[in-house]
């Protein structure tokens, strides 16, 4: 995709660039035939004029032709640095506090369609626990493993993901082999699309799975003589919900971190919500000196036309908009960009 692109800006570039070397000559031309005495007062005035917009139509190229070098330098993963640090920022505090403080937790990230849950799921491993892209990663898109009440090929997909395979597994064997596996390794618990769980499946997934493998953690990290590496790996899993409605379910959510919080808690985060004017404005100026002038040129009038294409603030639609304003195809870019 990088390539097409700068091929596409190359192609913009040099089109302008004719142009400009035209009007560059028709000046010239214009200016020397202002030097003959055989003109009229009426023609030298027409001359005059003519090459003034000649000019004018010049500097106009000249700008566009400035703000395609910028662009061509800010392209992949330029942007996508300067993308993670826009919007989210209830989410990314609470997220940073715990990751800091736990090295075991369980954390929601709930929101309506098109708010950029996968796009935050990743901006939180990238940034603030990258080691995990290269420790165990269990993946779970659970809409294609629940059949009506059906929970068990869920449950046998999380099982051949940690090496258990040739019948079904209970939920706490699950847990057991994960336990096994954390010995050695960093793990990182990743449920896709948690809503289309019937709820009492997501109290299974926490009463049956989650809270019996963080006990026996706990337990073995409170043991004085224990120097198993198992207490000194990290065990991290996200509940993804696309809809905005597991946060109203009956499950043992905490908002907060504190001192009396303990890891078997799941943590839920407030609802993402949409991008203001003021998540906008702020990350511009922020990010003034990295941004393209077609970000930065009348910043009040490019957070406007932001706001309003993308549904008032909407985060998925946000970020279109400015991989578009920026010469970048949102829908490609991103399948590089979002590895979870």
């Amino acid at each position: 995709m990088t390539d097409i692109l700068n091929i596409n800006l190359q192609n913009s570039y040099s089109e302008l660039q004719k142009k400009y070397d035209f009007l560059t000559e028709e000046i010239q031309f214009l200016r020397n035939s202002d030097r003959t005495d055989d003109l009229t007062p009426r023609e030298r005035f027409r001359l005059k004029k003519q090459i003034e917009e000649s000019e004018a139509e010049r500097e106009q190229i000249k700008q566009q032709l400035q703000k395609l070098e910028t662009t061509s330098t800010f392209i992949g993963e330029d942007l996508y640095r300067t993308l993670l640090r826009l919007g989210y920022r209830s989410q990314v505090r609470l997220f940073r506090k715990l990751i800091e403080t736990e090295s075991v937790a369980a954390f929601l990230i709930h929101g309506f369609p098109d708010y950029g849950q996968r796009w935050l799921l990743n901006r939180l491993v990238v940034q603030y626990v990258p080691y995990f892209l290269q420790d165990k990663i269990i993946k779970v898109n659970v809409s294609r493993k629940i059949r009506r009440n059906d929970t068990s090929a869920l449950w046998r997909d999380v099982a051949g993901r940690v090496g258990l395979k040739g019948k079904q597994y209970t939920p706490s064997e699950i847990a057991e082999k994960v336990y096994q596996c954390l010995q050695t390794q960093n793990i990182l618990l990743v449920f896709h699309e948690v809503e289309t769980m019937p709820e009492n499946t997501l109290s299974e997934l926490i009463d049956g799975f989650w809270l019996p493998l963080v006990s026996k953690i706990q337990q073995l990290s409170q043991t004085q003589e224990q120097t198993s590496p198992a207490s000194k790996c990290k065990l991290l899993m996200f509940l993804i919900d696309y809809e905005g409605c597991v946060g109203s379910w009956q499950v043992p959510f905490t908002e907060q971190l504190n001192s009396n919080t303990t890891s078997k808690i799941l943590f839920k985060p407030p609802i993402i919500t949409e991008f203001s004017d003021n998540d906008l404005m702020d990350w511009i100026e922020t990010e003034y000196d990295k941004l393209p002038p077609v970000l930065t040129t009348q910043v009040d009038n490019t957070v406007q036309a932001i706001l309003t294409d993308s549904e008032n603030g909407v985060p998925e639609l946000v970020l279109e908009k400015i991989c578009t304003d920026c010469g970048c195809d949102w829908y490609e870019e991103s399948e590089k960009w979002l590895k979870l």
